[in-house]
């Protein structure tokens, strides 16, 4: 039997082999704790996706304590919870430190959304809306990264030495409300409201937030459910954990499902804690050509390391289980 397949048997299973909440919990806090490993190990080389991926972990944590109430049953998971998050908050500031000295420009671009108050996380939870998904997707590239961290930095107000913040300029505008983006361009038209709502930008197209991150996460959900019916391909999971630790972050719950948190589980490396290139007994049903299909639409930003560890699929990861956990911790 295929790996693939195997994935899609396990996915489509009506006996989940998480049962109950505290069993996810449970499972995702190891799987953060062998996450954690893999940073204590390679902080000094992680790129800005990763260290932005543990940040966000963080503040997940941070939030997850905030909601866990003594009087809660799980004492020993949230004192697991408790140990993470010092570990981590110490691996975070020494990344950040050598990220600033590596990559000084892109980090000066984006140090606001390192900072410990930046994110801000849901207190109630919508569900996605199919009606709202397109009905089909633009087959071209709305946007590259580039453009995506163009209209970012406006946000910031770190498109210069002392640029103003909350600008919104035509070009962002346009390509940041397409309809019918797909994959990652849709993905970063969602980020582009979410910075928006965590920097409070008073622009009158931010009035419409909601109305788009309905739009978004919708067809969001589609591409996923898409996805899942497909196998999880490699070459596709990386986008599917984008899909969830944004569209979780915007406060739709649906995104949380138990068998995709399975899944995911699955495909963290158990030696290393990180999450990247399948072992050798995988690689024929990945196939090269799905790897560098991966590497083609993340090249940029995707940093991968000798053992197949991948930053950009271990920041995605890290922050869709941390989402996983908040959610999870406290129903």
């Amino acid at each position: 039997m295929s790996y693939a397949l195997l994935l899609l048997l396990i996915s489509l299973c009506q006996c989940s082999l998480l049962k109950s909440e505290p069993d996810a919990r449970s499972s995702v806090i190891s799987a953060l704790e062998r996450a954690t490993v893999f940073m204590e190990s390679q902080y000094q080389d992680l790129n800005l996706d990763a260290v932005l991926g543990f940040h966000i972990l963080q503040g997940y944590l941070k939030g997850t304590l905030e909601k866990w109430s003594l009087a809660h049953e799980s004492l020993a998971q949230r004192a697991q919870v408790e140990s993470l998050l010092r570990k981590l908050s110490s691996l975070t500031e020494k990344a950040t430190h050598f990220l600033a000295q590596s990559d000084p420009k892109y980090f000066k671009e984006f140090e606001p959304v390192l900072g410990p108050h930046f994110w801000v996380f849901p207190r109630l939870w919508n569900q996605t809306d199919s009606s709202l998904a397109y009905t089909a997707f633009d087959s071209t590239k709305c946007l590259t990264e580039e453009m995506s961290d163009s209209c970012l930095t406006y946000l910031l107000g770190t498109w210069k030495e002392s640029g103003k913040s909350c600008i919104v300029t035509s070009t962002c505008r346009n390509i940041m409300t397409k309809p019918g983006c797909s994959d990652y361009s849709l993905s970063h038209q969602l980020f582009y409201f979410m910075f928006a709502d965590m920097k409070g930008c008073s622009d009158h197209l931010f009035l419409r937030t909601q109305y788009y991150k309905n739009i978004f996460c919708a067809s969001m959900m589609k591409i996923n459910l898409a996805i899942e019916s497909n196998g999880f391909k490699f070459s596709s999971q990386d986008l599917f954990m984008e899909n969830i630790m944004f569209c979780g972050m915007s406060g739709f719950s649906d995104f949380y499902k138990l068998r995709w948190l399975e899944a995911i589980l699955t495909w963290q490396k158990p030696k290393e804690g990180c999450f990247g290139k399948p072992s050798e007994d995988f690689e024929h049903t990945s196939g090269g050509a799905d790897q560098k299909h991966l590497l083609r639409r993340i090249k940029r930003r995707e940093k991968l390391f000798a053992d197949g560890c991948s930053s950009h699929n271990t920041a995605v990861a890290v922050g869709a289980l941390g989402g996983f956990l908040y959610y999870y911790c406290c129903q």
